[in-house]
């Protein structure tokens, strides 16, 4: 057990919110803050040498991701993909018809973009998970109708880490000619996939979740895929995505992308290796805790815990003043008291949906760290446990 004499470390364990540039990113981001800052769309030579840069950055991110460069858009980030992905799928083939699929325990890029859709006279149905956090394909197959043009399922949630049979779901959605985005956020630079297998139509990406800048990311858009531009204004990205693009940031995530194929093996092998310990020495230290999806069918780097009679947001407080960053979920939500609206899908109890806390870990985590944390959880777990009204020791 830790004690309060233990020095007081900070480890960081919200890698699904946001990850530190790696150093090789920022070192190929560099020179187009200085003197590669020219405009991609200008003539003269500075926007030319800009222009050749966002090109081999295109064929590079296409040739990792198992497309064509004409295929890459570049973005904001994820939420401007999802966004532009859902809602210019759906306007795009509205004469076709207006009945969109997705699932309960999308990120909010998605649900709310899919609830746009409902006040715009779109009929969306949202198709069940299991215990686990898994689409049925089954239950697809079955919620498709003639008029349905588009079908949104995440690859890995970002809360549990619970990976979907994207490969199976896609086949489904187009034997009845629909098409397929999936959000590929919690997924790329964890696990090794490549678009192509994968079969989809609209794939999301973000930059700063695989160690690279903030505020970038891309849109892969199958060739013949009829889609709305979102963004108005200029011709950039062949006329799908107006606005100057970010070339530091492209470069940045370009990097990221190399940097996530080259080190995959190894990275998985010791995230796996940590969160497998984490978890066999969290259920050692602490009774009464409850793995929030599947434990075979996620991204390596991810467990959701729920702990009895403990509120999550008081956990996550309490480790943040021992210098341990943990979250509830969804950084984009995790400010909110509300339950995961991903564990209350999945049947989980109201009081262990509030008692959840995700654990994400990264590049920089270590044995070490996970003891360390493992103790401070199983002290602050105790603590708070002491104070609480709810809490009853199961089997008592």
């Amino acid at each position: 057990m830790a004690t309060e004499s233990t020095t007081m470390r900070n480890i960081y364990l919200d890698h699904n919110a946001t990850t530190p540039v790696h150093p090789e990113v920022l070192e190929a981001m560099l020179p187009y803050f200085s003197r590669k800052f020219g405009n991609a769309s200008s003539m003269h030579s500075s926007g030319r040498e800009a222009k050749a840069a966002l090109e081999d950055a295109r064929a590079g991110c296409a040739r990792i991701l198992g497309c064509r460069d004409s295929e890459i858009v570049f973005t904001s980030g994820g939420t401007e993909s999802d966004n532009y992905a859902v809602k210019g799928a759906a306007f795009a083939n509205r004469n076709r018809g207006k009945h969109v699929i997705t699932s309960p325990i999308e990120h909010h890029a998605v649900s709310v973009s899919c609830e746009f859709l409902e006040k715009e006279g779109f009929g969306v149905t949202y198709l069940p998970v299991d215990s686990q956090g898994i689409v049925d394909p089954d239950q697809l197959r079955k919620s498709l109708r003639p008029d349905t043009t588009l079908v949104t399922i995440m690859h890995a949630n970002n809360e549990t880490g619970v990976i979907q049979d994207v490969k199976e779901l896609v086949r489904i959605a187009h034997e009845a000619g629909a098409l397929f985005h999936t959000d590929a956020v919690q997924t790329t630079g964890k696990i090794a996939y490549s678009i192509s297998e994968l079969g989809c139509d609209l794939l999301s990406i973000s930059a700063h979740k695989l160690y690279g800048p903030k505020g970038v990311g891309l849109l892969f858009i199958k060739s013949g895929t009829k889609i709305q531009a979102w963004n108005q204004g200029g011709g950039h990205e062949r006329g799908r995505r107006a606005g100057t693009e970010n070339v530091a940031g492209i470069a940045g995530l370009t990097r990221a992308l190399e940097i996530a194929a080259r080190d995959m093996a190894k990275e998985t092998a010791k995230l796996n290796s940590l969160t497998t310990r984490f978890y066999e020495r969290l259920r050692e230290c602490v009774p009464d805790i409850h793995i929030n999806g599947s434990l075979e069918k996620r991204v390596p780097n991810t467990l959701n815990i729920s702990f009895k009679g403990v509120e999550g947001e008081a956990m996550i407080l309490s480790l943040d003043m021992k210098g341990i960053s943990v979250s509830s979920g969804s950084a984009c939500t995790s400010g909110t008291t509300q339950a995961s609206h991903v564990l209350i899908a999945m049947g989980l109890p109201g009081e262990l949906a509030h008692g959840s806390v995700r654990f994400s870990f990264g590049r920089s985590n270590s044995e070490e760290d996970i003891d360390y944390v493992v103790d401070i959880v199983a002290q602050e777990v105790q603590r708070l446990r002491n104070i609480s009204p709810l809490y009853t020791k199961s089997g008592n």
